[in-house]
């Protein structure tokens, strides 16, 4: 089986860890470069997450760090969501995989894109080093299969009225992403509330070695949605559509991001009834089978279990 090259752009953050290793151990993807950024907690406890996790994960894709501010305004994060250092609840082992600082995450996109036939960039944090790839690369435009992005809603935020939080932490990087002509598929926060996970399922995937006993201490300090009554999968999203699309229902539209300083600053407009009369610019998730969603999930940490334990 010939395994998509994939770049990760990511900000973790609890439900990060979760997508993170979904993809690592996924049969059909090949990790090529993880760059952590800004976003749910500080660019230096997202470097510190994301080098814990590949410890963890005994994996060792190349790392570079990615930005710590966006393009223009100021940073903001969502520390009450992932807690201060944003996995808090697990004693994770000492690092002994580190990023790289010899260049920056957009040089390092652009080392891994030119040397592959066709490259898909996943964006689960603020989109501020795809937009800086994209525009200091335009050459590399072509090459790239897509881009998939978990942010944006269709109607109401979670960091504003209407904005959601990814696409709020730097919506001039999301207007240039989106603006770029780039095959671009979004999962949007609508069906992140879709694809919960219930306790029965966190405590199932306990059972799956170490790395499953991760993912139920951090569940157990994770505040999206409720831990009783299911707990929002938001990032695991984006990789659910490369592997699994027959899960979702999707719609090509156009997408705008508002960017000019107003009470809707960050808000995306999903025009699923075409009012803006403008070509479509993406395929928009606009639901997901919860039923199919657990069950992926579930398979796929046992999997995991399986790999860790050769």
């Amino acid at each position: 089986m010939t395994r998509r090259p994939l770049i990760i752009s990511t900000d973790p953050g609890i439900d990060d860890a979760v997508a993170i290793a979904l993809a690592l151990f996924s049969d059909e993807l090949e990790i090529k470069l993880i760059c952590p950024i800004f976003g749910n907690v500080s660019l230096a406890h997202t470097k510190a997450n994301t080098e814990k996790l590949l410890t963890l994960y005994k994996k060792a894709p190349k790392v570079v760090v990615g930005s710590d501010r966006p393009l223009l305004r100021e940073a903001i994060d969502a520390s009450e969501i992932h807690g201060e250092s944003g996995m808090d609840g697990y004693n994770f082992p000492p690092a002994t995989v580190f990023a790289e600082d010899s260049l920056t995450a957009v040089a390092a996109m652009h080392e891994v894109v030119r040397q592959e036939e066709k490259t898909t960039l996943v964006g689960i944090g603020p989109l501020t080093d795809i937009a800086l790839f994209l525009h200091l690369y335009p050459e590399d435009l072509a090459k790239i299969d897509r881009i998939v992005v978990m942010g944006g809603s269709l109607g109401r935020g979670n960091y504003g009225v209407l904005s959601e939080f990814n696409f709020a932490a730097d919506p001039e990087a999301a207007k240039i992403v989106f603006n770029s002509g780039v095959p671009i598929q979004v999962a949007p926060l609508e069906v992140g509330d879709q694809a919960k996970i219930l306790p029965e399922i966190t405590n199932k995937v306990r059972s799956f070695g170490e790395i499953g006993e991760m993912v139920y201490q951090l569940f157990t300090k994770y505040r999206s949605g409720s831990y009783q009554e299911g707990l929002n999968m938001y990032d695991a999203l984006a990789i659910a559509l490369i592997v699994r699309p027959d899960m979702f229902e999707l719609t090509s539209t156009r997408v705008e991001i508002e960017t000019v300083p107003s009470l809707t600053y960050g808000a995306s407009l999903i025009d699923l009834e075409g009012y803006l009369q403008l070509p479509a610019n993406a395929e928009v998730a606009l639901s997901v089978e919860p039923k199919q969603f657990e069950e992926w999930f579930v398979d796929t940490f046992a999997k995991i279990k399986e790999s860790s334990s050769r």
